[in-house]
């Protein structure tokens, strides 16, 4: 498998190399804000040159109903997104994001899913990018990608339970919303019971950049986290959580993630609610 991350350098020595007898990578420009305004207005300022954007809400996410608010596209709506920007089977590919990296991330973990191996993400994504920009729409030739989910491990909330009772479930959205201090999106408070919190910011650093794999290590270590360990992570919504499987597959984890996350569980009544810090 491909690297899971490529930095900056890396890239744009990629980019300027005209020696090569490997095509290009396709360039996805995946950013996003949750609540914020769409990322094509970003996009629209200022893009690695020959970038694709590509609408995490209506490209990389299904429309929001019982399964959450990001629920995962139907392989159609995906296939059509990645051929508009390009994409083949065999293609190179990189997304990045504005640096906060959940959206890049969670594109990384949909191809990856889908069967796409060839991708990596811009670590820091944009904010760390010193190279040209552009505000020039590509026009790539369509691609053939056709994707074929399952390559990834999936979790629905009755597995998301069992291994928050028999394995390891991280909760990666920020510590006052696991504790159930604050919910300012969905309509409880709490977290999955047994879910241990790992805020996914703790795993980059001041930079945005991902950790070093030895710090990854020692923190996942410290939640319990060994390569034999069942382990599964979820969000708000499956999206910063893919940032949470990224960061672990760099220390040689194969996480599951649980797409529809807290959005999804909460919505149930009759699951159950845990609130305030871990014990012990």
């Amino acid at each position: 498998m491909t690297a899971a991350i490529i930095s900056p350098d890396e890239l744009a020595a990629v980019l300027a190399d005209p020696h090569t007898d490997a095509d290009p990578p396709v360039l996805l420009d995946v950013r996003w804000n949750l609540g914020g305004p769409p990322g094509c207005e970003e996009y629209g300022r200022g893009h690695l040159p020959g970038a694709v954007w590509i609408d995490l809400e209506t490209e990389l996410a299904g429309p929001p109903g019982p399964t959450g608010r990001h629920p995962l596209p139907s392989p159609d709506v995906l296939r059509d997104a990645m051929r508009r920007a390009g994409v083949n089977d065999d293609s190179r590919v990189v997304v990045y994001d504005g640096g906060q990296g959940w959206a890049a991330a969670r594109a990384w973990w949909l191809l990856r899913h889908a069967g796409h191996e060839h991708v990596r993400v811009l670590d820091g994504g944009l904010a760390r990018w010193n190279g040209p920009l552009t505000t020039v729409d590509p026009d790539p030739r369509p691609g053939n990608f056709t994707p074929r989910y399952g390559a990834m491990p999936v979790l629905d909330a009755e597995g998301a339970a069992r291994l928050a009772r028999d394995g390891i479930l991280l909760d990666a959205r920020a510590p006052e919303r696991y504790r159930g201090e604050n919910e300012p999106i969905d309509p409880a408070a709490g977290h999955i019971p047994g879910a241990r919190s790992a805020p996914t910011a703790s795993a980059v650093g001041p930079d945005g950049a991902l950790l070093p794999a030895d710090e990854l290590a020692a923190r996942f270590t410290a939640l319990g986290v060994t390569p034999t360990a069942e382990t599964g992570v979820y969000c708000g919504s499956g999206v910063s959580a893919a940032q949470q499987v990224l960061a672990l597959s760099l220390i040689g984890v194969r996480a599951a993630l649980y797409p529809g996350s807290w959005s999804e569980w909460c919505a149930d009544p009759s699951r159950p609610v845990a609130v305030g810090p871990e014990p012990g």
